[in-house]
């Protein structure tokens, strides 16, 4: 069972990210609740995860899928009560599972008490709870962009201003440079501390400190100054695991918020693998090989060593499933994800799983009218009316779009694979028929298990956590393969990462059974398509 009172538990943990939206129903409503998370805890505990990374589940007008929060005290209603979150933080914990709360702290929902207030007068005492610039009507203070769309700027006609709004119009910035703010979000987040959380993942937590008079969004000049506030003022010295979400950091920023002294996040989210294969605008792929990918991991794996920590992950709910990304969704789907798996779990840092991610889940291109994701719906909206094909912009938002994390997930053959008895929010993926959790626990070379043997290891093998990194054949387009020595052991990973037979030889002092291998006994000087092995030796 973990122990949640060591220092830097998280070092050796595997966490886990539930999208409740989507993961179980438990009162047949066709959405995914806190019952039904807590109905599918021993599913959880077998894997062998130490926490659990909720999605937002606070009171939401749902604008953002929970990413506007009209209330950070309490619990949706579509998700449930406040009983129903301290049973799952009790049943949980019982288990020697953590929760960890997404808590979005740069923005609230234009339904926010705070907002509703702040538009009653530039008297109002919430007035500057948020980002207000003079105007009138069409003249806006600058020509900024939000990133759902159309302009960063919204019109209150009674006020005679605009507020400022990175993503969603019904989601007005937060104003950290009033004092007021940063003390009523640390009150909160105490609260939550005393409710038994584990922790938390702070949404864009490096756009806090934004100017947008300069346009500065991410990493504002007073950024680090707050961000050190925020500790002192919650987590500091409490031992709880905390990542911030920073998709402009870079190796010295993301040393600066996973230093080793505790002053800011145990780690931090940061994304240059993850943008690598298409331009500034997501939806516009590019080119990449694996030399690249590879480059950049090593990067970050030697560049934190010994000074900060690294978040692994392929998926997020943010993003589409890494099997049909970068990995083979057709015949070879299974040993891919088994692929895929072990290249990133044998590096240093804390992996993270998402919900199906353990059964090789796929992408789901479906028709525009059964999308939910605001993002890709505008996009596509916005490409059409740039004169593109209708068919070439279904197909940009299909690859990239959000939606391929969000479909239910996936636990039976049966109707509406085990995830509700009602009609899904959103509808199951067809080919949960094959792809589903019964199937995966009743077959013991499953991806599932494969996963279930990865976070086992990083318990039971200090160089996991404490290793450096060597990258090896750095050029070569197929295998991707390191070392990692520390503790007294030395672990090889060697993975094709390719649909092809490659040619690989193991170094010196590797011999005798693999601690881990994909496709059963391994052949000498080469590695099967999609083949995975880890080796271990003593120093």
């Amino acid at each position: 069972m973990k122990d949640f009172s060591k220092q830097d538990w998280w070092k050796e943990a595997v966490i886990y990210q539930i999208y409740p939206k989507s993961f179980q129903d438990s009162n047949g409503d066709g959405i995914g609740d806190l019952p039904g998370i807590i109905s599918r805890l021993d599913y959880l505990e077998k894997l062998g995860v130490d926490a659990l990374w909720l999605s937002p589940v606070l009171a939401s007008p749902q604008v953002d899928n929970g990413y506007d929060v009209s209330d950070y005290r309490a619990i949706d209603p579509m998700f449930g009560t406040m009983e129903d979150m301290r049973a799952l933080i009790r049943e949980a914990k019982g288990r020697g599972i953590g929760i960890l709360l997404d808590l979005v702290l740069n923005h609230t929902s234009d339904r926010h008490s705070w907002f509703l207030q702040a538009c009653q007068s530039r008297d109002n005492p919430y007035h500057d709870y948020y980002i207000w610039r003079d105007g009138a009507p069409g003249e806006l203070p600058n020509d900024m962009r939000a990133c759902f769309g159309g302009p960063a700027w919204t019109y209150v006609p009674a006020l005679g201003q605009y507020y400022f709004h990175q993503f969603a119009p019904q989601q007005p910035d937060l104003n950290w440079d009033n004092p007021a703010v940063r003390q009523e979000l640390y009150a909160m987040i105490r609260a939550w501390i005393d409710e038994g959380v584990a922790g938390f993942r702070l949404d864009v937590i490096d756009q806090v400190a934004k100017d947008p008079d300069r346009k500065i969004t991410a990493n504002g000049p007073r950024l680090m100054d707050y961000l050190r506030e925020l500790n002192r003022a919650t987590w500091g010295g409490r031992n709880l695991v905390t990542v911030g979400e920073a998709w402009g950091a870079d190796i010295p920023r993301a040393k600066l918020y996973s230093a080793p002294d505790g002053s800011v996040f145990s780690m931090v989210f940061q994304f240059e693998q993850m943008c690598l294969d298409h331009e500034p605008d997501k939806w516009v792929p590019k080119a990449m090989t694996l030399p690249q990918l590879k480059a950049s991991i090593a990067r970050w794996q030697q560049g934190l060593h010994g000074c900060g920590w690294n978040s692994l992950f392929w998926d997020n709910h943010d993003l589409p499933r890494i099997v049909s990304r970068w990995g083979d969704d057709g015949a070879r789907r299974a040993d891919s994800a088994k692929a895929l798996a072990v290249a990133l779990h044998g590096l240093q840092g804390t992996p993270y799983i998402y919900q199906g991610e353990e059964l090789g889940m796929t992408n789901a291109p479906y028709p525009l009218e059964d999308l939910r994701d605001l993002e890709s719906i505008n996009a596509y909206h916005d490409m059409v009316a740039k004169g593109m094909p209708e068919a070439d912009a279904l197909a940009a938002i299909h690859r990239m779009m959000r939606d391929n994390a969000r479909t239910p997930m996936q636990w039976t053959a049966g109707p509406e694979a085990g995830f509700t008895t009602g009609a899904p929010w959103m509808k199951v993926n067809p080919n949960h028929t094959e792809i589903n959790a019964a199937a995966a626990l009743a077959d013991p070379d499953s991806v599932f298990y494969t996963y279930q043997k990865l976070i086992a290891l990083r318990k039971a093998h200090p160089v996991f956590a404490e290793g450096d990194f060597t990258l090896l054949c750095p050029e070569d387009g197929q295998v991707f393969a390191y070392l990692r020595r520390g503790a007294g052991q030395e672990l090889l990973a060697a993975v094709n990462l390719s649909g092809e037979a490659a040619a690989f030889r193991r170094p010196a002092g590797f011999a005798g059974a693999p601690l881990l291998a994909t496709q059963g006994a391994p052949q000498d000087g080469v590695l099967r398509p999609w083949e995975a092995q880890l080796w271990l030796r003593s120093l």
